[in-house]
């Protein structure tokens, strides 16, 4: 098949290159999103500049000299891994077979932007991938296919999607194309009675309050690990809070309860975290022992509001 790949990023590159390692279908075109001042040059670009595959970069696909270079591919399927730009229906109807779609979590559930980072938030044990036509709508497409995989009672967003999402997706791509090359490729209507919308995980959700629950307080520091960092006050200055372990013990939530050689212990409610490693507002991650070192930081001080 004639193939054109749209995307950007590691994902976006990986698609790419597990097509080519194959080598059984032809990338007729990359699409990509514009260049942006002051910014490394996209992942997707520079491996499809490399392999002399021609790089495109509209603003938007609204225009006809857009839609006409688009139809000059004259491409059979185009993959869109990792798009974020808005694509109309004009555009993704120009290969003969139409356009699929990458999104990680298993639609219905999850449409969005930050879709693996709130399943890890309100403690989910499972989640997934699902390439789908896209419509207008936002992730609403019939399914063509979808994974499932495990959400770890310790996993963070980077293990739920650098070690268990990002693989398996990459390798399914092929499956993707052999799919369309069966001429008769599935499709699943999502059942919108359980359909789910989340916008995106912003800094002001990755707020720790440590009145909450221990394992509210765990799931929002793994599932904002590494974007967008769940956060805290400690004497006035945010730290932001990455590596911990949840512990028992009582006492007064966001109170200091130990500070050792190994990091701080905070309480929250009905239990404590150990935390280890935090970024310091204007600083790179530092072990949470130095940090304490650094901030004077003691038993019985109080972090939060």
């Amino acid at each position: 098949m004639r193939l054109i790949v749209m995307g950007q990023q590691a994902f976006g590159k990986a698609a790419l290159e597990k097509i080519l390692e194959v080598g059984r279908d032809e990338v007729v075109a990359v699409y990509c999103a514009p260049d942006k001042d002051g910014r490394p040059v996209d992942p997707l670009k520079e491996a499809a500049l490399e392999a002399g595959i021609r790089v495109l970069q509209p603003k938007n696909f609204k225009d006809e000299s857009t839609l006409a270079e688009m139809r000059s591919f004259n491409a059979d399927l185009m993959i869109m891994a990792y798009v974020t730009l808005f694509v109309p229906e004009a555009a993704r109807d120009i290969p003969a077979k139409g356009s699929i779609c990458f999104h990680p979590s298993l639609l219905p559930l999850h449409r969005g932007p930050s879709s693996i980072n709130w399943p890890i938030i309100w403690g989910s044990s499972r989640t997934g991938f699902s390439w789908f036509y896209p419509t207008d709508g936002l992730d609403e497409g019939d399914i063509l296919l979808q994974r499932e995989c495990d959400i770890g009672p310790d996993d963070t967003l980077g293990d739920v999607y650098f070690r268990k999402i990002f693989p398996a997706a990459v390798d399914s791509v092929i499956e993707v194309c052999n799919l369309f090359m069966s001429d008769n490729p599935p499709r699943l209507p999502q059942d919108e009675g359980k359909s789910t919308y989340e916008s995106w995980c912003r800094k002001s959700d990755a707020e720790i309050d440590w009145s909450k629950s221990v394992d509210e307080v765990y799931n929002l520091i793994r599932g904002t690990n590494p974007q967008p960092g769940a956060w805290t006050l400690a004497g006035g200055k945010q730290v932001q809070i990455y590596t911990s372990e949840k512990m028992s013990g009582a006492g007064n939530p966001g109170e200091v309860v130990e500070v050792s050689a190994s990091g701080v212990v905070v309480q929250a409610s009905g239990g404590r975290i150990a935390v280890q490693r935090v970024r310091p507002a204007g600083s790179g991650k530092i072990s949470a022992s130095d940090w304490v070192a650094n901030e004077g930081i003691a038993p019985g001080d109080k972090l939060g509001n």
